[in-house]
C-alpha cells in the first residue's frame, strides 16, 4: 500500500488505494496492525490532498479530461440503464463512505447480483447543498445558481438546503429531452421510510429516486450527543451502527420487496464524512459559513499550509456570494476553528465525524449497480 501512495497518479490508482485500504481496515478491526493502517490512512490522505489541489481546477476547463463527477452521475449512470428499458431505483444514502458499504454488500447481496461497483469523485465542497444538488441536476453549482436561481439556496439563507431536489430533477430530464417518469421520496424517519416501501410496490415510474439521511443525522447526533459518541467511538463502530441500521430498519425489508419487483437499483451517495482531530486557525468575516472543513467568505485566512483555497470560485462552477469571496478547504483530519474560543472548540469537535473538505473518504465515495437475483 506505501508503494501504491508513493506511486499514485491517477484517480483509477486512488481508488485502488481506498479500496485496499478499506478492506483492511475492515478485516484488521481488532488487530494490533490497526496502528500501522491508520499511519498508511494518514499519509494516503495526505498524498491525495496534494493530489487533488494540483489537478482540481484544471479539470473544469474547457474540453478537460477529468473523473467521472457529481455532476456525470445521473448523466452516465442511471440515464443508460433507462434507455435499456429498466426499472431503475436511484438510491441516494447521505454521508455513505466506501467502507460502509463494503460492510452492508453481504446483506444487499443476498437479494441482489452486484452487477457493477464503482467509485466517483464528489465535487467541493463535499456537502450536500453542492454535491447532492450537482447530482440531481447534472450542473455544477454556479450553474444551478445562474440557470435556476429559484432552486438555489444561498449559503447565508435560512431555509433548507436541499429542499428542490425533485425539481432540479425535472430540470436535467427536460433539458434532455427526456420522457422519463419518475418519483422522489426523501426519507428522514423510521415510519416514512415504511410508506415508501409500499408506494414503490405500486409505482409505475420508470425512474425512482429515494434518498436516506440515516447516516448524515448519526453523523450529526454522534457530535451532539456524548452518548452517540460513546457507541460510535471509532470507525469501527461507526460502520457498525451502519450495518444495524441497515438490517433492523425498513431499509432492508425495502431491499428484499424492490428485488422481488425487479428494480434495477443504483446505490450511491453524494458524499463520505472522515474523523477529524487537529483544530487550525482560520479569520473571516462575520458572514462566513459555519461548516469545520470548508470556509466560503471575503478575506479569509488559514493558519495551515495543508489548507487548499479557491480564489476564483466561477471557474470551478461555484457561486461567488461576494467579488472577493474565496472558499478554503481542510484536508486529512483537519478542521477549523476560530482564534475566540479557540481552545474550547478545538476540543469539543476534536474526534467526530465531519465533511465537506478534501479527503478520500470525503471524496472517493461508492456507486454501485445492482441487478435483483
Amino acid at each position: 500500500i506505501s508503494y501504491m501512495i508513493d506511486t499514485a497518479t491517477t484517480i483509477d490508482e486512488w481508488k485502488a488505494i481506498e479500496r485496499a485500504l478499506s478492506k483492511w481496515d475492515i478485516e484488521l478491526e481488532n488487530s494490533s496492525m490497526r496502528s500501522l493502517l491508520e499511519e498508511q490512512r494518514v499519509q494516503a490522505n495526505a498524498a491525495f490532498s496534494k493530489w487533488v489541489q494540483r489537478h482540481y481546477e484544471g479539470w473544469f476547463a474547457p474540453n478537460a479530461s477529468r473523473p467521472l463527477m457529481s455532476q456525470d452521475v445521473m448523466k452516465q449512470v442511471v440515464f443508460p440503464l433507462l434507455d435499456k428499458g429498466e426499472k431503475v431505483l436511484f438510491l441516494v444514502i447521505d454521508n455513505f463512505r466506501y467502507d460502509q458499504w463494503k460492510m452492508i454488500q453481504p446483506l444487499v447481496s443476498e437479494c441482489y447480483a452486484i452487477e457493477k461497483e464503482e467509485q466517483y469523485l464528489s465535487i467541493l465542497p463535499t456537502a450536500t447543498q453542492y454535491a447532492r444538488n450537482a447530482i440531481f441536476s447534472g450542473l455544477l453549482p454556479l450553474q444551478i445558481q445562474e440557470m435556476y436561481p429559484h432552486l438555489w439556496v444561498e449559503e447565508g439563507d435560512e431555509e433548507s438546503k436541499n429542499q428542490y431536489e425533485k425539481e432540479l430533477i425535472q430540470t436535467l430530464l427536460d433539458r434532455y429531452r427526456r420522457r422519463d417518469t419518475y418519483s422522489y421520496w426523501k426519507v428522514n424517519e423510521i415510519s416514512f421510510g415504511e410508506r415508501v416501501v409500499a408506494q414503490l410496490k405500486h409505482s409505475q415510474s420508470a425512474l425512482n429516486v429515494v434518498v436516506l439521511n440515516f447516516i448524515d443525522m448519526l453523523s450529526h447526533s454522534r457530535t451532539e450527543s456524548k452518548m452517540m459518541r460513546e457507541l460510535a467511538n471509532d470507525e469501527a463502530a461507526y460502520r457498525s451502527l451502519t450495518l444495524s441500521w441497515l438490517r433492523h430498519s425498513p431499509t432492508a425489508e425495502m431491499f428484499r420487496k424492490i428485488s422481488s419487483l425487479g428494480y434495477k437499483v443504483v446505490l450511491t451517495t453524494d458524499h463520505g464524512t472522515t474523523r477529524v482531530d487537529n483544530a487550525v486557525q482560520i479569520i473571516g468575516d462575520k458572514n462566513t459559513n459555519t461548516n469545520l472543513r470548508y470556509k466560503v467568505g471575503k478575506a479569509l485566512n488559514c493558519q495551515s499550509k495543508n489548507c487548499f483555497e479557491i480564489t476564483r470560485p466561477k471557474q470551478v462552477g461555484l457561486p461567488c456570494p461576494n467579488v472577493s469571496s474565496s472558499y478554503v478547504f481542510c484536508s486529512g483530519s483537519d478542521f477549523f476553528a476560530y482564534p475566540n474560543n479557540f481552545n474550547h472548540y478545538a476540543q469539543f469537535y476534536r474526534d467526530t465525524f465531519q465533511h465537506g473538505g478534501i479527503s478520500m473518504e470525503e471524496m472517493l465515495v461508492p456507486i454501485i449497480t445492482l441487478e435483483p437475483k
